[in-house]
């Protein structure tokens, strides 16, 4: 709440300001992109398991590939996509099926809370696995 009271406070200043184009985020007001990410049934016994990972000015958390999963989750913010976002339920996907993995994504990236669901069902699923990584475990097609 405070965040939106200083960015609405910042935006009406800037507005009002004749040549000044948007405002930069404010990263000492952002909390850190906190995730836990669980992977099971994939086939490699050491992917599946419970993860923290933390992105702030560093990497952290017991990810086993923290600096790069946060680094995908920056490249990923920087391009404006929502690599959470589930696949719609009219969209057509290859019938390929890519095994029994599964992941369960809770916490909050670039300020919002996320709960999503992955599994490799089908080319749609196994895409947006594949986007994820290395946050997810590379697994085979």
């Amino acid at each position: 709440m405070l965040r939106r009271l200083v960015l609405a406070t910042l935006a009406t200043t800037a507005a009002g300001a004749a040549g000044f184009g948007p405002l930069p985020p404010l990263p000492l007001l952002s909390p850190p992109d906190t995730l836990t990410v669980t992977i099971a049934e994939s086939g490699v016994p050491a992917a599946d398991g419970t993860y923290e990972l933390t992105c702030d000015d560093q990497a952290g958390g017991t990810h086993p590939a923290a600096d790069d999963a946060c680094e995908r989750l920056e490249q990923l913010a920087k391009a404006g996509t929502n690599p959470f976002k589930a696949v719609p339920g009219d969209a057509f996907c290859t019938q390929v099926y890519g095994g029994p993995a599964v992941a369960h994504i809770t916490g909050t990236w670039q300020g919002r809370e996320i709960d999503a669901r992955f599994s490799r069902v089908n080319g749609c699923e196994i895409d947006r696995w594949t986007n994820l990584q290395p946050v997810l475990p590379m697994l085979g097609r």
